[in-house]
């Protein structure tokens, strides 16, 4: 009986000793902590914290709460036995906390989606007076949306880049074709290619709502649309195409996590920074080259690299010609290692696409930056 003791004893401690050495607490971690209105998850996860993405780890739900994973101003917290954070319930007077602040995000989550392909989709073909362009208070004549209902509403988007790999964006004309000689970043950029040779999907860019007025007749096939949504400065033109308007397209809820293990071994790289900068930093969105195909989902917390050069080795070789950096390794060269750049944290997914918010690091993000576990070294 003592020595089954004694090894129960034993496995106990060394399952909290693996679990103290995975999560690393702030040495000046507080006692309790009231949660403040405007505080954001991800900074009150740094406050207990040296890994934020590892929240979950800790956090004790609330199982007498309607939801227990959500926390609100008034919440007190504390860290309690075995390095797990527990909160008394405030009085639940404000909208929970989340994440990062939604305002960062709200223009990518309402505004932009990517698709798989953008050819079966409705196309405007024509607007009212023959313009060249139309705004709220216009008409659309759309094709391609049989079976329409009048006051049906639809989303009117334009295809604006096409993600892939090897060339991250592809710049698209009116008509959804790539522009002859877009993406080739790699040629001028210090990133190194991505060997995954894949069409990830095109970005839509919502322009305005609209809603049919008329549907097709004997006298002609195209739907009337009346645009009446916010243009934010953008017109519709011929060549728009329409998507259905959803109810609740994304989610308001997220929760900082790490990778799911299927993404082990992807390469995944950032394909974009917002307003088609080339470099970003702390919130900055950045597009990357993997969804919830896979294993990517709200909340999942990625660290951002540069890719290690080759240069030349000039004390084994000092009269070598060879350019001194290298995307590629060969003969004469040294690899360097992977420099890490940010963590980032993504809030919206889509198939192979995903978009993330830089977070923190200690130098700028490019295009072409690989994307690994948040633990990586």
């Amino acid at each position: 009986m003592f020595e089954r003791t004694r090894t129960v004893v034993a496995v106990a401690m060394l399952t909290v000793a693996t679990y103290a050495t995975a999560v690393e607490v702030n040495g000046g971690h507080p006692e309790t902590y009231v949660v403040q209105k405007g505080d954001t998850l991800w900074d009150i996860s740094a406050r207990f914290l040296k890994k934020p993405w590892l929240w979950p780890e800790i956090w004790q739900a609330n199982p007498q709460v309607k939801n227990p994973h959500l926390i609100y101003p008034g919440d007190v917290l504390s860290l309690a036995y075995l390095d797990r954070v527990v909160a008394q319930p405030g009085p639940r007077q404000e909208a929970p906390i989340n994440a990062i602040p939604l305002s960062q995000v709200e223009p990518f989550l309402k505004q932009l989606s990517v698709v798989d392909e953008i050819d079966s989709l409705p196309y405007v073909v024509a607007l009212e007076d023959n313009r060249l362009r139309a705004t709220t208070g216009q008409t659309a004549y759309v094709r391609g949306l049989e079976g329409a209902q009048v006051g049906q509403r639809w989303a009117v988007v334009r295809p604006t880049v096409r993600y892939s790999l090897p060339k991250p964006t592809e710049d698209l004309t009116a008509n959804g074709d790539v522009t002859p000689g877009s993406g080739n970043l790699w040629k001028n950029f210090v990133a190194a290619p991505s060997k995954r040779n894949e069409m990830l999907g095109y970005e839509l860019s919502q322009l305005n709502v609209g809603t049919v007025v008329k549907v097709p007749d004997d006298k002609s096939d195209v739907t009337s649309i009346a645009l009446q949504g916010r243009t934010d400065g953008r017109e519709v033109r011929a060549g728009d195409r329409l998507v259905p308007v959803e109810a609740t397209p994304y989610d308001l809820q997220f929760f900082p996590h790490a990778p799911a293990a299927q993404t082990e071994g992807l390469d995944i790289r950032v394909l974009a920074v917002t307003d088609m900068y080339l470099v970003g930093g702390p919130r900055d969105v950045i597009a990357i080259s993997a969804g919830s195909a896979n294993g990517i989902d709200n909340g999942t917390v990625v660290s951002l690299w540069r890719q290690g050069r080759h240069v030349a080795h000039r004390m084994k070789y000092p009269g070598s010609s060879r350019m001194d950096d290298s995307l590629t390794d060969g003969a004469g060269r040294v690899s360097l290692p992977d420099e890490y750049a940010a963590h980032a944290m993504v809030f919206r997914t889509f198939d192979k696409v995903s978009y993330a918010l830089v977070m923190q690091g200690v130098k700028p993000v490019l295009v072409g930056y690989s994307a690994k576990h948040p633990d990586a070294q």
